[in-house]
């Protein structure tokens, strides 16, 4: 296991879940560890300490040192306090996994303001302001001339990268968050930080309604396990991954794989600007069959043109 002793790590969302293995694997590497979770409900609401402080206690039951935090990480002044609590309770801060999300799933046709606002707020913001005040603290201390070797990891989706109906909200922030990755991983490389992220594939509160019905082999593997994820995080942190940035990782079961985001794809060359009609042939001669995701074409015309039902 990489050797983690006298980093400091936070991990926002680390009361449940995904956030929960990802605090007790840094633990077990030798990290202090802040556990964050505000212990609001899948949708954002309320708030309980109890999530966090349960697994803080389960760090110090292992021997580690632990600080439970609630702080909001939508909160640009609760994100600051909470990189200070870091700070101020266990000595500095040398890792950030940003993890923490809610859903609130809908068809986009009746998905309201509230409902995008919200998770657009957790997911993106929330990954955004831990970070700010994260580097904010990274690079004064690469100025003041210490040695720097600090990590950022941050969580996307497959709903993100791939798409997932229902979950125009969900989708469009983890996508985001794939993009800060690759900005901050470019921005914050001076001063000595690494910014990847994951995509995962796990069986978590969130995802009960996609794989509640795929039940935990009674021995054996199970691909499904949040703990498969958290490998990785505790790899990306060691010293010896200082020169892996800007990666985004989707995780399921034993399989990484390192996704490659936009590329060229089709080309459509003229030597001056396209007339649309004549891009238009050029577009049906080059898709016959029509060019969407797999299995959008088939859904479309088999919908015969009509509008698709919206749950």
């Amino acid at each position: 296991m990489p050797d983690l002793n006298g980093k400091v790590a936070i991990v926002t969302g680390a009361g449940r879940g995904i956030g929960r293995e990802h605090a007790l694997a840094l633990a077990r590497a030798g990290a202090k560890v802040v556990v964050n979770d505000l212990g609001g409900s899948l949708a954002g609401e309320g708030a309980d300490t109890t999530p966090a402080e349960q697994v803080a206690e389960e760090i110090r039951a292992l021997g580690g040192e632990a600080v439970a935090d609630y702080e909001d990480v939508a909160s640009f002044a609760g994100a600051a306090q909470m990189v200070g609590h870091a700070i101020d309770a266990l000595g500095g801060l040398d890792i950030l996994v940003n993890n923490a999300g809610i859903i609130r799933d809908r068809m986009l046709v009746n998905m309201d303001e509230v409902e995008w606002d919200a998770v657009i707020n957790v997911h993106l913001k929330g990954h955004f302001a831990p970070t700010r005040h994260a580097a904010t603290y990274w690079r004064e201390r690469s100025k003041a001339g210490d040695t720097v070797s600090a990590r950022v990891i941050c969580t996307s989706s497959p709903s993100g990268v791939f798409g997932n109906v229902g979950q125009a909200n969900y989708g469009a922030a983890k996508a985001g968050i794939a993009g800060f990755t690759l900005i901050a991983a470019q921005e914050l490389g001076r001063y000595g930080v690494t910014v990847n992220c994951l995509a995962p594939n796990a069986r978590t509160r969130m995802t009960e309604q996609a794989f509640g019905d795929i039940a935990a082999p009674e021995q054996g593997f199970d691909p499904m396990d949040p703990g498969n994820m958290s490998p990785l995080v505790v790899a990306l942190c060691a010293d010896e991954a200082q020169d892996i940035t800007g990666q985004c990782f989707f995780v399921y079961g034993g399989a990484v794989n390192a996704l490659r985001g936009w590329s060229p794809g089709e080309l459509f060359a003229s030597e001056g600007r396209w007339d649309a009609d004549e891009l238009l042939a050029e577009l049906r001669a080059r898709f016959p069959a029509g060019a969407a995701p797999a299995g959008m074409v088939a859904g479309m015309q088999a919908a015969g043109g009509q509008s698709l039902s919206a749950a």
